[in-house]
């Protein structure tokens, strides 16, 4: 596969996006204010927006995408058990809620959910898109946890990263659902890469 988006950060008047060929590698690109000043007057979430800007350029296929967007959870993953351990409860949650944000858009580009045309059209995946993408994998895939895994999210994004209120422990215990999702989507996607798009049996 072409070169993979493995982390994105938004900051006020930059976007920095790490492009790599292997985790020791990778290249910094800069997006100018007035860049990103447009696209914020277009209502358009700017990581999605350059996410799927370079997946189209890329030519890559609705599984390669998937690929790509579970690569970003793990590295979000990571990069929470990180803040967990320097007890940093806000940038933890933000990137626990990242990583299943990331699972959850993974998914929807693997069984085509109607989201990810609503999500195409607003240029931004809103909460609810992707709670209602949660409700429908869980059905589709007969596997309940992955709606438990996006209502952890939502609540320690709410909790811990906007309000401040959680404690690191509070955060830490959404650690083992959210390590879950990443790895059985990663699962998924292996084990129908050569197939078609039919769910798998769930596993408990």
């Amino acid at each position: 596969m072409a070169d993979k988006l493995l982390s994105l950060y938004k900051l006020r008047y930059s976007v920095d996006i790490l492009v790599c060929r292997d985790m020791n590698s990778y290249v910094t690109i800069y997006l100018p204010k007035k860049v990103i000043e447009k696209l914020e007057e277009k209502g358009l979430d700017i990581g999605e927006f350059v996410i799927r800007a370079l997946t189209e350029v890329a030519g890559l296929d609705p599984e390669e995408t998937a690929s790509v967007r579970v690569e970003l959870a793990e590295k979000s993953l990571e990069e929470a058990k990180e803040f967990i351990a320097k007890r940093d409860i806000i940038q933890a949650s933000e990137k626990l809620y990242k990583a299943v944000e990331e699972c959850i858009k993974a998914l929807s580009e693997k069984f085509r959910l109607p989201q990810l045309d609503i999500a195409s059209r607003r240029g931004r995946w809103d909460t609810w898109l992707l709670g209602q993408a949660a409700t429908d994998l869980s059905k589709i895939l007969k596997e309940e946890r992955i709606s438990y895994a996006w209502s952890k999210a939502y609540e320690i994004h709410v909790w811990g990263f906007h309000e401040a209120k959680y404690r690191i422990e509070d955060v830490e215990s959404a650690t083992p659902i959210i390590e879950w999702l990443v790895n059985y989507i990663k699962d998924i996607l292996t084990r129908t890469s050569n197939t078609t798009n039919s769910p798998p049996e769930s596993s408990h």
